[in-house]
């Protein structure tokens, strides 16, 4: 571990001073503004809030909705996970249950809702295959379906990588030691992934219970506590001291959420050495499960099949002619293109300031031996704590008048903040595998930290850094929790635009947009893996040229 510096110092402050401006201070003006009437300490509007039946009913269905979706996407993210780790399904299979379920993950949740009202109402694709509505989707069934969608991939990617780490091995012996199939199942599967499965649990919770975009397009007259937050501050008459108590109310699941988070981690155990076997041929098993994913598969995607179909036609489900006219309507909308130039700006000025920020946060925590550098770590937890929708109200609150409303440095800084938990742990993960005596030595040689950070830890580094670049930029682009409250209408973005063009029923523009959004993510994602790849090949060619030569 190398010496302290005066540059580590002055990284570690300047990083603390940006989460004490834009998180922590915003958060404390939250509860100071649910607890103030002009310069008068009250809980009245708290009182006010718990006494609205209108406002406890809707805590009370997010509650019941996100307990029941965090059930349902459990159930759903561990069968693809199983059927990709433990079976002998064909290859390709596997590829496609791994990218098909991250599909969602390139939309914005509110294009959820409309995808979900194109397919199963009255005149919809999937209701038209049927010959009959199969339900209302308004309401509890299309939020349930639309949040299933929605934490899916995140508790699969979740539950599938904690399935590395599990030895089949003891899947074979159980077997041989004549367990039964519950037995082993249990023992060998379920047992070690208990505190996994919990966590994604409450990870499905706590994105069903604070999202907005799926209600804000379906949720009808089904209220919840993302709406009505959104109607209290920006109804007809906006309310900001109740829409602080809301928020605060609305911190309080996803503090208990990240606590519960943290005791499951108990459950959790790996295996030090894992041994790498072929599971035993059983065709029932692999037919049964590759069906099972499949149907699930096939049901998530056939709900966004209508995105690539209706903006092609003319006026679905009405007239059925083909044409390019929604397409040319956006192409030629300086309007809208412009919306779509703001998200992308947004996104990549985001990704560069967050993963610049999440590194070197990771950096100072793990590769220095500065005095308290585990505050990184506090900083991470908080934000995986604070709901987007709260971030937003807090700077709405805490920079309302100020230089910084309206612009679009104040939406950057709320997603680098906002998004800042998964690249940190990406990088620390990374960076604690490296050699611990590179700064060490680089400090022999004479080089300065700030010059083996260049020359050595960061070019080893590229993959992650890919990864969180790719990681900021995807959720930029869709996000709209974090955002609606700071948008602004020269600072709006896609996401924003498409919660607009709801109230002129304009749904072909909604997916046109949809699709432009999703061609973009897609892109992104593709070359940041390509990258990756190249990357990984140039390292294995330079291990076994070195090989060579020593051998020579």
């Amino acid at each position: 571990m190398p010496r302290s510096r005066p540059e580590m110092r002055f990284l570690y402050i300047t990083i603390l001073s940006l989460f004490a401006l834009f998180l922590l201070v915003p958060l404390i003006i939250l509860f100071v503004r649910s607890f103030g009437i002009g310069e008068r300490v009250t809980a009245d509007h708290y009182l006010s809030v718990l006494a609205n039946k209108e406002m406890a009913a809707s805590f009370i269905n997010s509650i019941k909705i996100s307990a029941l979706t965090g059930i349902i996407t459990t159930a759903l993210a561990f069968i693809l996970a199983y059927s990709i780790h433990c079976t002998r399904l064909f290859q390709p299979l596997k590829s496609m249950i791994k990218a098909g379920v991250l599909i969602p993950m390139l939309l914005p949740t509110i294009t959820y809702g409309f995808a979900i009202m194109y397919s199963f109402g009255n005149q919809g694709l999937i209701t038209s295959i049927f010959g009959d509505s199969l339900f209302n989707i308004y309401g509890f069934n299309g939020l349930l379906i639309g949040y299933v969608i929605y934490t899916i991939p995140a508790a699969f990617l979740l539950i599938s990588n904690s399935f590395i780490y599990i030895d089949k091995k003891f899947i074979v012996v159980s077997h041989l030691m004549g367990d039964g199939n519950v037995r082993s199942f249990w023992n060998t599967i379920i047992r070690p992934l208990l505190g996994t499965l919990g966590g994604a649990y409450v990870l499905s919770f706590i994105l069903s219970f604070t999202d907005f975009g799926i209600p804000a397009s379906i949720g009808g007259t089904y209220s919840v506590a993302a709406t009505q937050l959104y109607q209290v501050m920006l109804g007809s008459i906006p309310d900001f001291n109740n829409g602080a108590v809301i928020a605060v109310l609305m911190l309080m699941p996803a503090i208990l959420g990240v606590m519960l988070l943290n005791y499951l981690e108990k459950f959790n155990f790996h295996y030090e050495n894992f041994s790498q076997i072929e599971l035993v041929p059983n065709t029932y098993r692999d037919v049964s499960l590759g069906l099972i994913s499949s149907l699930i598969l096939a049901g998530i995607l056939s709900i966004f099949a209508v995105m690539l179909i209706a903006p092609f036609l003319n006026s679905f489900p009405y007239d059925m002619t083909f044409t390019f006219k929604h397409f040319e309507t956006i192409l030629q909308s300086g309007d809208l293109l412009a919306v779509y130039r703001n998200s992308l700006l947004i996104a990549v000025l985001t990704a560069i300031g967050g993963t610049l920020l999440a590194y070197c946060s990771a950096l100072l925590n793990v590769r220095t031996p500065l005095k308290g550098r585990k505050a990184m770590d506090a900083v991470s937890m908080m934000t995986n704590t604070v709901p987007g929708m709260v971030l937003g109200i807090s700077y709405l609150l805490l920079f309302n008048g100020s230089s910084l409303q309206g612009t679009f440095m104040i939406i950057i800084l709320c997603n680098m903040v906002h998004y800042f938990t998964t690249p940190y742990l990406m990088a620390k993960n990374s960076l604690m595998k490296m050699n611990p005596t590179w700064e060490t030595t680089g400090e022999l040689l004479g080089d300065s930290w700030v010059k083996t950070v260049y020359r050595v830890i960061v070019p080893n580094s590229v993959k992650t850094l890919l990864e969180m670049f790719s990681y900021y930029f995807i959720n930029s682009m869709v996000t709209i929790s974090g955002i609606i409250f700071l948008v602004t209408v020269q600072t709006s973005v896609v996401a924003s635009k498409i919660k607009e063009l709801q109230h002129f029923a304009k749904f072909n523009e909604i997916f046109v947009l949809s699709l432009l959004i999703f061609a973009t993510n897609l892109v992104v994602k593709v070359f940041c893996d390509y990258l990756q790849k190249e990357r990984s090949m140039n390292l294995s060619l330079k291990t076994i040229n070195r090989s060579e030569e020593k051998v020579s």
